[in-house]
């Protein structure tokens, strides 16, 4: 007896019309080039020319019509993905994301929100179906991922096998989820206070800290209905598979760089001595040649660093000592490395931080490291002979840095996944040499200050990088009347309220 054939899943709906494109695209042209040649052959036109002709104006028309094929079935593919996943068929793929440029673009953004908002609407439940109802929650039991249920107050009424849950304080369950900066469960629940419905998405939130056991990482799926019984509900994807691989090749990693700081703190203690002993008789050429020592050391002392401070941050070890600083003394710290690294690259960089700006709250290391990471940035990703602009002003209780380039730009289509770890588009992986943690490590330190940082950018044309930080005399009385040693993980203490800004 011949095994049964396997369930037709909805993810594989597209692969199978995308062939089919394929398949009449050829088809079509094999056409074209039998009417051509008969025509050709009509005219008397030699073979040779026939050939030719022939030949040009199929690759032309069928490169042509497969980009414009491709772009306009996009949105097909982007539907049947979010289908997918409501579904809750196996998939390794992102849920799409009705609030990204793309989905904006194509005009999917209220399609892609009915999706998700009927999969945690069903009429049949709703109407009091008692078969399905009987049997849902076994269904949602058997998911490896699952399913949460929450009231108007964030409270938890139901929740499948899959979620992982704790006992809070007062002993209510609630979930062990760990969001990263200000996009927390809790802020989404608050923003959602006077809104109809509405519709999130978190990428690669874990339950516990890397090394701990059990750990698990989930991309999640919110939905709010005003007035439902179920309010919000939420669907976990479990992407351990994906995602712990590279937190554990990090943690390997943040061992052997943890090993390599001594002996590249002192490479570069020597390089110092060597140039101050033989500065005096060096040639062009060589001095040339120490500087180009000088900065690939203290560019892997900066990879080095980033390395061990994400994980530090995704232990949740990693500390902020705010105090009141001046932004033009912090940037100092990196001025004569950023300027080597400039001219040794043939740009121009351009500084305008006035020392008479008000005093900010912020931890000097930190901020000195997110100076660098984008500087160094701007820097690689610049043409040569292009310009660098670090510039500084007062707005309201902030300070605004910002750092343009005039280099390659950031293509719209990547712009949402800058800031996530280990996140390098294709474009950027051939041309320039990084970690990927960089913009990653300097959205946690900025948040971390009650700041804001976000990206402008026209491909072709440069980008231009924001961050924000609290002015000290802002902040004085709290910071008085609290530890000055702020953890990461207590960064929303209430007098600084993070607002994450995305500019695209």
């Amino acid at each position: 007896m011949s095994p049964p054939d396997a369930p037709d899943l909805i993810r594989g709906i597209w692969p199978r019309h995308r062939h089919r494109i394929i398949l009449a695209l050829f088809i079509g042209h094999a056409l074209l080039g039998l009417a051509l040649t008969g025509i050709l052959t009509l005219l008397g036109m030699p073979m040779d020319a026939q050939a030719l002709i022939i030949i040009s104006c199929i690759v032309s028309s069928l490169l042509i019509t497969s980009i414009i094929s491709m772009a306009v079935a996009r949105p097909l593919k982007t539907l049947l993905a979010a289908l997918s996943h409501v579904s809750a068929e196996p998939s390794t793929l992102t849920p799409p994301n009705p609030n990204s440029s793309v989905a904006t673009h194509d005009g999917l953004k209220p399609a892609l929100e009915l999706i998700y908002s009927l999969s945690t609407n069903n009429p049949g439940i709703a109407e009091g179906s008692s078969a399905i109802a009987t049997y849902m929650p076994q269904a949602f039991d058997r998911l490896a991922s699952g399913v949460v249920f929450l009231d108007e107050t964030g409270r938890i009424t139901y929740a499948s096998k899959g979620v992982p849950i704790r006992q809070d304080q007062q002993n209510q369950p609630t979930l062990e989820l760990l969001f990263e900066g200000s996009d927390t469960l809790e802020h989404w629940i608050a923003d959602c206070t006077d809104a109809i419905n509405a519709t999130h998405i978190w990428e690669r939130v874990p339950n516990r800290i890397i090394g701990e056991e059990g750990r698990r990482v989930f991309d999640i799926v919110a939905s709010y209905q005003k007035s439902s019984p179920a309010a919000f509900v939420l669907m976990l994807f479990d992407r351990s598979a994906k995602y712990q691989p590279e937190d554990d090749d990090l943690d390997f990693i943040a061992f052997a760089a943890h090993e390599l700081r001594g002996p590249i703190t002192v490479i570069r203690g020597y390089l110092d001595v060597l140039y101050t002993e033989l500065q005096s008789t060096l040639k062009d050429d060589q001095h040339e040649l120490f500087d180009r020592l000088s900065i690939s050391a203290n560019r892997l002392s900066g990879y080095i660093n980033n390395i061990l401070n994400v994980s530090r941050y995704d232990r949740r070890h990693f500390n902020v000592h705010i105090g009141q600083e001046s932004l033009a003394t912090i940037y100092d710290i990196v001025h004569d490395d950023m300027a080597m690294r400039a001219n040794a690259q043939h740009r121009l960089l351009a500084i305008d931080i006035s020392p008479d700006l008000p005093t900010v709250a912020a931890d000097r290391g930190s901020i000195s490291e997110v100076f660098s990471n984008l500087i160094d940035n701007a820097i690689k990703y610049s043409f040569e002979g292009g310009s660098v602009t670090v510039s500084a002003h007062q707005q309201g209780d902030f300070v605004e840095v910002t750092i343009t380039d005039t280099g390659i730009g950031i293509p719209a289509s990547v712009m949402g996944n800058l800031f996530h770890k280990f996140y390098r588009s294709h474009r950027s992986r051939e041309l320039v040499s990084g970690t990927g943690i960089g913009l990653y490590l300097c959205k946690a330190i900025i948040e971390s200050h009650g700041g804001t940082i976000g990206v402008q950018s026209q491909e072709g044309k440069g980008s231009t990088f924001t961050f924000t930080l609290p002015i000290y005399a802002a902040v004085a009385d709290k910071l008085r009347t609290s530890d000055s040693s702020t953890n990461l993980l207590k960064s929303n203490q209430g007098w600084i309220k993070n607002h994450t800004m995305f500019k695209g």
